[in-house]
Formats: structure tokens, C-alpha cells, sequence
């Protein structure tokens, strides 16, 4: 067993954490050129790691946001944005103890859930996080694919220098990020994530739709070339890095532009939502192919009356779950949920289910039935598999769409 101790990461130690987690994750390793000026996307606070002696060994790091749940309401939660231990020292309970202190930690500064996009999906349920979002995986083939004369289009679309990217897309974001599961990108998370890609120094493209009230969707794609020797005239794919529109009328701006681009063979676009209703807007849907559908947002409700209490419920009769955590057993009890909220109970339970499950019912991605019937939740009442459905059914699809 290897001896290590576990402690909150200082500011000196940003530099050799960050390169720890870049070898467990197999990226390239970030020059000192590009440290001094991307390196404040990882500040020390949040971060815990494990070291022997000096020398760090693992790392588990996070960052506060936003999560906006069902209803509109938002919860603060921990984003996790870096887990990993070095390839030698993995196996040996090193990920488990960082975990642990992680939880540990989000709970007692008070945040009600963890999130996280998890690199290795096996590994997060036994910390209690569960499956809460997906992303679909699509691609256009072009230039056959044309939206029908049906589909709403209003407004126009300019292109961004990068200085405007940088400047004008994060305060958009904001202002149209309104789904259940999106977050609210605090400053921490623009250097590394955008300004990279899209700034002065990046070459991604950057086009901003703009309505009757002004600016209300924005794309940001580069291109990927698939020329090759075999085939000199294939054309460039557009691979869509970040796209999200206040309503459809934008929405079907965007997608006419990338549609519209010349010299492309294909739009890819990765972890959209499953709901998005592109294949509709074209004139032929089979030229939108879902290549896949994949977990997205995972979810970990850290303070489970709070979290319950947040969202709001469908009208329908009242439902009890019975809810076990053996990481943070406070949260272990009844719950009562109906149209009017949650409450703790100590009446009989309906249905039970670990904390993990619940996070996966919990923005309506999945229905209760759904997890019944792959042995997630245990049936006490049946009636009351009915009576969750409608309860915690969105009409919206959850969705994350931001990387982290």
C-alpha cells in the first residue's frame, strides 16, 4: 500500500498539479508560454491532491457554479474539473481517498450537489454521482443537406473578430443559458476553455446570431480537413465546438450558416442536446445522422433536501422515496415529493433508491419507470412508479453544454 497523505493544494503547487492531471488524461504538456497566460483557470482553491512527501500523486479539483435545475431555479454546485492519479500509483486507493475529502469538502461549505463530465463512466457511481444528462452526437452531410422553406428565420448572423469573442460571448452566455443542466461559467472557466480556442491566439471561428432584441445565439467551430491523398477533393468538416441559442428562430440561424459554409463535406457536432430538432428543420432528415448518445452531465445531490426542495414537480399524486447514502448518511431518509415541493417524512416509502439514482432521476432525463426496469429503484407500491413519472417529467430535455 502506497503511503500518502491527502491536503488542499497551495499556490505554489498549481503548476505541478495541472501537469499531473495532463499525464493521468495523456494531453500534451502546457508551456511555460502558455501557463502564464491560461494558467488562472486553475487556482489553488478547491483542489486537494495526494502527495508522497512533496510530490504530488493524485488530484481532485473543482470550481463553484450555477446549475439551473427543472423550473428555473439554480443551485450552487462544485464542478468537478480534474480527476486523476498518476499511472503508477493508481489501484492503491489513492482516487478513493480524494474523492472522499472532495465530498467532504462540498459538503461542509455548504453546497447542495457535485457535477462532473466523467472521463471513465465505471468509476463515479460509487461516489454517489449518477448518470443526470445525455448529449447526442450528430453529423450533416453536406452540401445535401438544406433547411426546409418552412423553418423559421428571422434576424442575421455576423462573424466575431477574436477580440470581439473574447469580449462579447461570455455575457451572452449568461444572458441565454437557460436549460436545465446548463451552468453559469464564472470567470475561472473563459481563459482555458474559450478564450484558447477562440481568442487572438486560437483558431476557432466565432459567429453571433442577432434578433429583433439583439444578439441571442452564438456558434463557436473550426474546421477539420479530411483531404488525403485518395481523396485531394474532400472537403473540410466543420466540427462545432459550443453552440446554444435563446429560442428556435436562432437556433435555425445558426445551423443555416454552418449549412451554408463552402467547401465542406459535413457539420460534426458532439454532446447536443437529445431533444435539439435538427433533423426536422431539413428538407431530408436522413442527412442528420446521430452517430451517438452518450452520458453528458453527471450528478451528485450532496444535500438532498435542498436539492429536492429546488425543482419544481408536475401535478400528480404525492410520491415517498427512500433514499440510502453511505457517503454522507444524513441524507439517508424518506422523502415526500408532490406538486408542491419536497419535504422529509417519516411516513411508509414508496420506492427506494440509492443516492446515485436519484441523481440520475432528478433533472428528468430518466423516468422512474426506465430505472425500475434496469433494477436501479425498488418497487414498494407500484402504483407510485406511475405517480414519479409524472412528477418528475420536464418537457425539456436536460443538457449541460459546457465543457469542464
Amino acid at each position: 500500500m502506497t503511503a500518502f497523505a491527502v491536503r488542499p493544494v497551495t499556490d505554489d503547487e498549481r503548476r505541478s498539479t495541472f501537469d499531473l492531471l495532463g499525464r493521468s488524461l495523456h494531453s500534451t504538456r502546457v508551456s511555460d508560454e502558455k501557463w502564464s497566460r491560461y494558467g488562472d483557470s486553475w487556482p489553488a482553491a478547491h483542489k486537494f491532491a495526494a502527495f508522497e512527501g512533496d510530490t504530488p500523486i493524485g488530484i481532485a479539483s473543482s470550481f463553484d457554479t450555477d446549475l439551473t435545475v427543472p423550473g428555473g431555479r439554480t443551485l450552487t454546485a462544485a464542478a468537478v474539473d480534474g480527476v486523476g492519479v498518476r499511472a503508477d500509483r493508481t489501484r492503491r486507493g489513492v482516487l478513493t481517498e480524494l474523492m472522499r475529502v472532495q465530498l467532504a469538502d462540498v459538503a461542509a461549505r455548504g453546497l447542495p450537489l457535485a457535477i462532473l463530465h466523467a472521463s471513465e463512466p465505471t468509476i463515479y457511481g460509487r461516489f454517489g454521482y449518477g448518470s443526470a444528462a445525455l448529449g447526442k452526437t450528430i453529423r450533416v452531410t453536406r452540401p445535401a443537406a438544406r433547411l426546409h422553406e418552412r423553418v423559421p428565420l428571422d434576424g442575421n448572423v455576423r462573424m466575431l473578430t477574436p477580440a470581439e469573442a473574447v469580449k462579447e460571448i461570455p455575457e451572452l452566455y449568461q444572458r441565454i443559458a437557460r436549460r436545465p443542466g446548463m451552468i453559469s461559467r464564472p470567470p475561472v472557466w473563459w481563459p482555458m476553455m474559450h478564450d484558447r480556442l477562440a481568442g487572438p491566439d486560437g483558431d476557432h471561428v466565432v459567429a453571433v446570431h442577432s434578433g429583433p432584441d439583439g444578439d441571442d445565439g452564438f456558434v463557436v467551430y473550426d474546421t477539420v480537413t479530411r483531404r488525403s491523398l485518395d481523396t485531394p477533393d474532400e472537403g473540410a468538416v466543420l466540427n462545432v465546438r459550443d453552440l446554444h441559442a435563446g429560442h428556435p428562430v436562432a437556433l435555425a440561424g445558426l445551423w443555416r450558416v454552418l449549412l451554408s459554409v463552402d467547401l465542406v463535406s459535413a457539420v460534426h457536432a458532439r454532446h447536443r442536446p437529445v431533444d435539439e430538432p435538427l433533423s426536422p428543420m431539413l428538407t431530408d432528415h436522413r442527412h442528420a445522422a446521430t452517430l451517438a448518445v452518450e452520458d453528458d452531465l453527471w450528478l451528485r445531490p450532496v444535500d438532498v433536501p435542498a436539492v429536492l426542495a429546488a425543482r419544481t414537480y408536475r401535478a400528480g399524486e404525492p410520491v415517498v422515496l427512500a433514499v440510502t447514502d453511505r457517503l454522507l448518511p444524513a441524507n439517508t431518509g424518506h422523502y415526500e415529493i408532490g406538486p408542491d415541493g419536497a419535504r422529509r417524512t417519516g411516513a411508509a416509502a414508496d420506492l427506494t433508491l440509492d443516492v446515485d439514482t436519484l441523481g440520475m432521476l432528478y433533472l428528468g432525463e430518466w423516468s422512474a419507470t426506465a430505472l425500475v426496469q434496469a433494477g436501479r429503484v425498488e418497487v414498494v407500491d407500484p402504483a407510485a412508479v406511475a405517480r414519479a413519472d409524472e412528477l418528475f417529467t420536464t418537457t425539456t430535455a436536460p443538457w449541460c453544454g459546457s465543457y469542464f
